[in-house]
């Protein structure tokens, strides 16, 4: 059997299948750890409801902590409180900005409410650092990204939306 701290520590290695330079935790979405007898309770909160990984990745850590030795492993998806970019860790923002996607900025990347913008923001390519940036989409490869061009290195790029 595992203690939970020793199962937060098997889950720091489970990759987000999507993105897989972050952890299921750097990205927030491990939101609770619970022995119990014969095993572990795991709660996430996928990064949207409609998210389409939601069942990788709940098998992803089934797996991984029973591979570790947790015996019987539960994960409950919990949709609420809905899930907040400000929930990825700051090493995670790094690691997507290397990875070529720019993580989420401003307020609401950090808990606050965010601003109505009628003039859209500059977002800076995580490649060059050019803030000559264009949306090309509002929707990237997944719901929770949109799709941007710089226009300094011509490279598209994808940026985790505040939510």
């Amino acid at each position: 059997m595992l203690t939970e701290t020793q199962a937060w520590d098997v889950l720091h290695a489970v990759p987000d299948p999507e993105i897989p330079v972050i952890s299921v935790t750097e990205l927030g979405i491990v939101r609770e750890v619970h022995a119990r007898d014969g095993g572990l309770h795991i709660v996430v909160t996928p990064t949207y409801s409609g998210c389409p990984a939601t069942e990788v990745i709940a098998q992803s850590i089934r797996d991984a902590l029973v591979a570790a030795g947790a015996g019987e492993v539960d994960v409950e998806t919990r949709l609420a409180p809905a899930w907040t970019t400000a929930w990825i860790t700051e090493p995670a923002k790094e690691k997507l900005r290397a990875y070529g996607i720019a993580p989420p900025s401003g307020d609401a990347a950090v808990g606050g409410a965010q601003p109505i913008r009628f003039v859209p923001r500059k977002l800076a390519c995580p490649r060059c650092g050019s803030t000559d940036t264009t949306r090309l989409s509002q929707f990237g490869s997944t719901a929770c990204k949109a799709l941007y061009r710089c226009q300094s290195c011509l490279e598209p790029f994808e940026y985790f939306k505040p939510i």
